[in-house]
Protein backbone atom coordinates (compact mmCIF):
# COMPACT_ATOMS: atom_id res chain seq x y z
CA UNK A 1 0.00 0.00 0.00
CA UNK A 2 1.20 3.18 -0.61
CA UNK A 3 0.85 5.87 2.05
CA UNK A 4 0.05 9.67 1.30
CA UNK A 5 1.78 12.14 3.69
CA UNK A 6 -0.86 14.30 4.01
CA UNK A 7 0.02 17.89 5.27
CA UNK A 8 -1.64 18.95 8.37
CA UNK A 9 -1.67 23.27 8.75
CA UNK A 10 -0.53 26.11 7.06
CA UNK A 11 3.39 26.71 6.59
CA UNK A 12 4.93 29.62 7.48
CA UNK A 13 5.47 31.10 4.57
CA UNK A 14 1.56 30.93 3.42
CA UNK A 15 1.12 32.23 6.31
CA UNK A 16 3.00 35.47 6.25
CA UNK A 17 1.57 35.34 2.13
CA UNK A 18 -1.91 35.64 3.95
CA UNK A 19 -1.09 38.29 6.60
CA UNK A 20 0.83 40.44 3.44
CA UNK A 21 -2.85 40.48 1.49
CA UNK A 22 -4.42 41.14 4.54
CA UNK A 23 -2.46 44.03 4.95
CA UNK A 24 -2.33 45.66 1.44
CA UNK A 25 -5.98 45.47 1.56
CA UNK A 26 -6.61 47.28 4.45
CA UNK A 27 -4.20 49.90 3.28
CA UNK A 28 -6.84 50.62 0.52
CA UNK A 29 -9.75 49.76 2.25
CA UNK A 30 -9.59 51.89 5.55
CA UNK A 31 -8.28 55.42 3.67
CA UNK A 32 -11.45 55.03 1.58
CA UNK A 33 -13.92 53.92 4.60
CA UNK A 34 -12.55 56.90 6.27
CA UNK A 35 -13.31 59.49 3.80
CA UNK A 36 -16.74 57.99 3.06
CA UNK A 37 -17.19 58.45 6.87
CA UNK A 38 -16.65 61.96 6.48
CA UNK A 39 -18.30 63.00 3.23
CA UNK A 40 -21.78 60.94 5.27
CA UNK A 41 -21.32 63.27 7.98
CA UNK A 42 -21.28 66.33 5.92
CA UNK A 43 -23.88 65.07 4.49
CA UNK A 44 -25.90 65.20 7.72
CA UNK A 45 -24.55 68.91 8.41
CA UNK A 46 -25.97 69.87 4.29
CA UNK A 47 -29.40 68.12 5.38
CA UNK A 48 -29.50 69.99 8.41
CA UNK A 49 -28.70 73.44 7.26
CA UNK A 50 -31.25 73.39 4.17
CA UNK A 51 -33.87 72.40 6.90
CA UNK A 52 -33.16 74.81 9.10
CA UNK A 53 -33.13 77.11 6.26
CA UNK A 54 -36.82 76.07 5.47
CA UNK A 55 -38.07 76.62 9.29
CA UNK A 56 -36.50 79.78 9.13
CA UNK A 57 -39.07 80.79 6.60
CA UNK A 58 -41.90 79.10 8.23
CA UNK A 59 -40.87 81.40 10.76
CA UNK A 60 -40.66 84.44 9.18
CA UNK A 61 -44.07 83.17 7.97
CA UNK A 62 -45.55 83.51 10.82
CA UNK A 63 -43.34 86.09 12.94
CA UNK A 64 -42.66 88.31 10.02
CA UNK A 65 -38.41 88.19 11.32
CA UNK A 66 -35.89 85.47 11.23
CA UNK A 67 -34.94 84.62 14.59
CA UNK A 68 -31.16 83.87 15.86
CA UNK A 69 -32.69 81.75 18.89
CA UNK A 70 -32.51 78.31 17.79
CA UNK A 71 -35.37 76.69 20.19
CA UNK A 72 -37.55 79.07 18.40
CA UNK A 73 -37.10 77.05 15.80
CA UNK A 74 -37.95 73.73 17.59
CA UNK A 75 -34.16 72.68 18.20
CA UNK A 76 -33.44 71.29 21.91
CA UNK A 77 -31.04 74.05 22.43
CA UNK A 78 -28.65 76.80 20.77
CA UNK A 79 -26.19 76.60 19.12
CA UNK A 80 -28.23 72.98 17.44
CA UNK A 81 -26.23 70.31 17.84
CA UNK A 82 -26.39 67.11 15.14
CA UNK A 83 -27.46 63.96 16.06
CA UNK A 84 -24.09 62.90 15.16
CA UNK A 85 -22.78 65.24 17.54
CA UNK A 86 -20.56 66.02 14.94
CA UNK A 87 -21.64 69.77 14.09
CA UNK A 88 -22.89 72.68 15.70
CA UNK A 89 -25.15 74.96 13.61
CA UNK A 90 -26.20 78.99 14.66
CA UNK A 91 -28.53 81.81 13.27
CA UNK A 92 -26.65 84.90 12.39
CA UNK A 93 -29.66 87.47 11.57
CA UNK A 94 -28.97 90.58 10.38
CA UNK A 95 -32.17 92.48 9.63
CA UNK A 96 -34.50 90.60 7.07
CA UNK A 97 -31.55 88.17 6.07
CA UNK A 98 -30.30 85.23 8.05
CA UNK A 99 -27.25 82.70 7.52
CA UNK A 100 -27.48 79.45 9.38
CA UNK A 101 -23.52 78.40 9.75
CA UNK A 102 -22.64 74.93 10.53
CA UNK A 103 -19.10 74.03 12.28
CA UNK A 104 -17.39 70.50 12.32
CA UNK A 105 -17.10 69.56 16.15
CA UNK A 106 -14.58 66.89 17.67
CA UNK A 107 -13.25 64.43 14.84
CA UNK A 108 -15.18 65.35 12.03
CA UNK A 109 -13.01 68.90 13.11
CA UNK A 110 -9.85 66.91 12.22
CA UNK A 111 -10.77 64.86 9.24
CA UNK A 112 -12.69 67.72 7.55
CA UNK A 113 -10.35 70.24 8.04
CA UNK A 114 -11.65 71.08 4.08
CA UNK A 115 -14.90 71.68 4.97
CA UNK A 116 -15.13 72.88 8.80
CA UNK A 117 -17.88 75.56 7.80
CA UNK A 118 -20.54 75.18 5.61
CA UNK A 119 -23.14 78.00 5.41
CA UNK A 120 -26.18 78.59 3.82
CA UNK A 121 -28.44 81.90 3.17
CA UNK A 122 -32.06 83.18 3.12
CA UNK A 123 -31.18 83.73 -0.76
CA UNK A 124 -30.24 79.78 -0.82
CA UNK A 125 -26.42 80.28 -1.65
CA UNK A 126 -24.59 77.83 -0.17
CA UNK A 127 -20.93 78.57 0.55
CA UNK A 128 -18.09 77.03 2.69
CA UNK A 129 -14.61 76.60 3.16
CA UNK A 130 -13.36 74.87 -0.28
CA UNK A 131 -15.66 74.78 -3.09
CA UNK A 132 -15.95 71.17 -3.15
CA UNK A 133 -17.62 70.50 0.03
CA UNK A 134 -21.58 70.92 -1.02
CA UNK A 135 -22.19 67.81 -3.29
CA UNK A 136 -24.53 68.27 -5.50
Amino acid sequence: MIKLNMQQGMTLIELLIVVAIMGILAAVAYPSYTDHVVRSNRAEAQRELVRLANLQEQYFIDHRSYTADMTKLGMPADPYITQSNNYSIDALVVGAKFSLVATAKNEQAIQDSICATLTIEDTGKKTATSVSCWEQ
